[in-house]
């Protein structure tokens, strides 16, 4: 590819005769008057509301502008790979990104529906200098997002993400604007590399036939795969939201709502469920009861089993701020121990790495293990779950039975559309005033956790107490203090 550099004022010359042209619009937006004031890249990529923050022009710019960015760490030039959820947004978010990338020189492999993880693990394993991944995970079917992967599969590191908000806000004085345009291929069939990849170790080690297991797929990205590959390793499969469907996806299904799986699960008998979010980077699991299985649980049983075969370095695991004390102090009390991050996978995957940890995750089942792969895996860790309950020889149910009880623990979540004042909400006093309040009164027997969401317009809110009525009480004060204030 044979590239010029540019000065800034050049850059007019060039990208914007291509990219003020839309799908809908015949000239671009002048975007310094449309960016927040405040950063696009949050703690998983670029997030918002589609036709406000998120549209087919802001695409494009992102794609331009990481294409930028890729090619100047790239130790050899490669394609990058473009995965997407089943968003009615997803279609132009991921076309208008494409032809960024494109103008950019570089040449786009479209792999279309895809488990985010699936975007990594190609990423990793393929000659290509970089992923995409256009979903906004568990957030309602109104909302999208744009997220990036080196080449290395991992999460972009967030310098070069500031870089290419840079470019985006005009702030970078140069630009590389190829004399070619790069070519974009339909690559569907290496989706299939990545299935392989997730039954690979599992097919000598276990089997789960005689397993009756119920999967929500929230009319999401892994539709397509996970009924496949459970049936493929033996298990009797019921699938519920099991299309791909844009105006459905995370609505009343999937891993943030749980009450259809836990009904499914008790109606048809199953020895258990599993619930993936939109781009199935993380799972929930309900037992034969309905009761709930966590990634605090999931992390536990994880952890025993790597434990037992000398796989988990330090007996250390890393959770988040989120995990509950009940879990924290019976993993502490088996001889393990427990490193806390920030909420993020990018803190826990941080935080692991720093210590040679191999397990880590979030409450919210989003769980890492780098025994088999360095991101969060919705269908990997629900293989794996099933797996080690085949291997213990007794039913889910029973290792909950036998772990450990929670302490009394409530997340609300109260919206707050006015982004400047979500992200600053330490500088609400009456909030700060509260929150001191409760972390008093409760002393050790509680804690509070508020704190802006990275990826939902939502300021949450979690108390955690050894009695449920002063997690109610403390939880229903800040509420109304957020709610006074905030919104």
């Amino acid at each position: 590819m044979v590239t010029s550099p540019v000065r800034r004022q050049d850059i007019h010359r060039f990208t914007p005769r291509h990219l003020r042209k839309s799908a809908n619009h015949g000239t671009l937006k002048d975007l310094s008057l449309t960016l927040p004031k405040t950063p696009l890249f949050g703690t998983d990529g670029i997030r918002g509301r589609v036709g406000e923050l998120l549209t087919a022009e802001l695409a494009r710019q992102i794609g331009f502008w990481a294409g930028q960015v890729l090619h100047s760490v790239a130790s050899a030039l490669g394609p990058v790979i473009v995965g997407q959820d089943s968003r009615n947004s997803s279609d132009i978010l991921a076309s208008a990104l494409s032809q960024g990338l494109n103008l950019a020189g570089l040449e786009v492999w479209n792999i279309g529906l895809c488990p985010t993880p699936g975007v990594a693990y190609l990423t990793r394993f393929s000659e290509a200098m970089g992923g995409v991944m256009i979903s906004a995970s568990h957030n309602p079917p109104e909302d999208n997002g744009i997220k990036f992967f080196s080449a290395q599969g991992t999460k972009l590191p967030g310098e070069l993400q500031q870089q290419i908000e840079a470019g985006i806000r005009g702030i970078v004085d140069t630009a590389v604007i190829a004399h070619t345009q790069g070519q974009h291929y339909h690559r569907p069939e290496l989706v299939g590399r990545y299935l392989e990849s997730l039954r690979r170790p599992l097919h000598s080690v276990t089997h789960l036939q005689g397993m009756k297991i119920v999967l929500d797929l929230a009319w999401g990205a892994s539709v397509r795969l996970a009924e496949q590959v459970f049936s493929e390793l033996g298990a009797t499969v019921i699938c519920l939201h099991n299309q791909p469907d844009g105006d459905r996806i995370n609505v009343n299904c999937g891993s943030t709502h749980l009450a259809c799986l836990q009904n499914a699960v008790r109606e048809q008998s199953a020895d258990m469920g599993f619930a993936f979010d939109g781009d199935a980077d993380r799972v929930m699991a309900v037992d034969s009861q309905g009761r709930v299985i966590d990634g605090d649980y999931i992390l536990y049983f994880w952890g025993q089993t790597l434990r037992q075969t000398d796989q988990l370095p330090d007996d250390l695991i890393v959770a988040t701020v989120m995990a509950n004390l009940g879990f924290e102090r019976a993993w502490k009390a088996s001889g393990g121990k427990l490193v806390r991050t920030a909420v993020g996978d990018q803190y826990v995957q941080a935080a692991m790495d720093r210590s040679g940890a191999m397990l880590g995750g979030e409450q919210s089942g989003h769980i890492l293990c780098y025994h088999y792969g360095l991101t969060g895996d919705g269908m990997l860790t629900a293989l794996h779950l099933a797996s080690l309950v085949r291997q213990s020889g007794v039913s889910l149910k029973t290792l909950v039975d036998q772990s450990f009880q929670t302490y009394p623990q409530l997340l609300q979540n109260v919206r707050v559309e006015n982004r400047d004042r979500r992200l600053h909400w330490q500088d609400c006093q009456p909030l700060m005033d509260a929150i001191s309040q409760a972390q008093t009164v409760m002393a050790d027997q509680g804690r509070v956790l508020v704190r802006a969401s990275g990826t939902e317009p939502v300021i949450r809110v979690m108390v955690e107490a050894i009695e449920a009525q002063m997690v109610t009480h403390w939880t229903a004060k800040l509420v109304s203090v957020v709610e006074k204030h905030l919104t």
